[in-house]
């Protein structure tokens, strides 16, 4: 079961990282040509490659009950923040990621940049397509270090997250738009609660507790966490609802 949901977990986590890069590539890619944006997109995947390689033997060699206890408190700070965020926006207190809106903005930051070519390499497409896949890949190679150690399987992370970078280059390849229609709050939902529960689990883990169930315990965090945090996305869309329907000279 843990197998499982580690593998959804490196998925929807890696989806959502490259859905996002997905739109600032396409963005300098369709305005100023794809060839630059390529190499910019070739030398992070390098970057990352040297970044895995310098990374992933050193967690090897931690006690597992150390590496679960860092990795737990890791995972409950991004998970948190993941899930804060899409609480948020669920409820209506913060706009929802508008991948069409963010396009705009990159093909009129690309239209407007001036012509930065030297050996035949457009550098403002090069470098704007590296940023994105490297600071979103890094995300990625983190999720997948982090949970594939702590698990002591990280070529099971890295299916769920190479599954995931293939599906979301061969859409954009396909529709050659951003991925608008994908629900990203929903899948930065579910990242959330799942990162959140594994770093419960692990955490607990490193610190000596022994879940009853073992691996059949995170099902019950999962719950309970999926639970509270869709009980909280009822109460702050209610609150929200009152506060819009009191007039603004009456809140108190």
């Amino acid at each position: 079961m843990s197998g499982l949901l580690l593998v959804l977990a490196a998925f929807l986590a890696s989806a959502v990282e490259m859905v996002e890069a997905l739109t600032i590539v396409l963005a300098v890619g369709v305005t100023r040509g794809w060839r630059s944006a390529q190499l910019g997109i070739a030398a992070a995947l390098g970057a990352l490659a040297i970044l895995i390689a310098a990374l992933g033997p050193g967690l090897s060699v931690i006690p597992i009950n150390t590496l679960r206890l860092v990795v737990g408190a890791f995972l409950l700070v991004f998970g948190l923040q993941w899930l804060r965020k899409a609480i948020l926006r669920a409820s209506g207190f913060q706009p929802l990621r508008d991948e069409e809106s963010l396009y705009r903005k990159g093909l009129e930051g690309a239209r407007e940049a001036g012509a930065l070519s030297l050996q035949g390499v457009d550098w403002y497409a090069f470098t704007v397509s590296f940023k994105g896949v490297f600071l979103e890949g890094t995300e990625v190679a983190f999720i997948v270090l982090t949970f594939g150690s702590a698990q002591r399987n990280i070529p099971l992370a890295a299916l769920g997250a190479v599954a995931a970078i293939i599906l979301v280059a061969v859409a954009g390849l396909v529709v050659r738009q951003p991925l608008s229609r994908v629900p990203e709050n929903t899948m930065k939902f579910a990242v959330g609660v799942l990162l959140t529960t594994f770093g419960v689990f692990w955490g607990g883990e490193g610190v000596g507790v022994e879940w009853p169930g073992a691996d059949g315990a995170l099902l019950a965090i999962l719950a309970f966490i999926a639970l509270s945090s869709v009980t909280l996305v009822k109460w702050l869309s209610h609150y929200r609802a009152r506060l819009t329907a009191v007039p603004a000279g009456t809140r108190g």
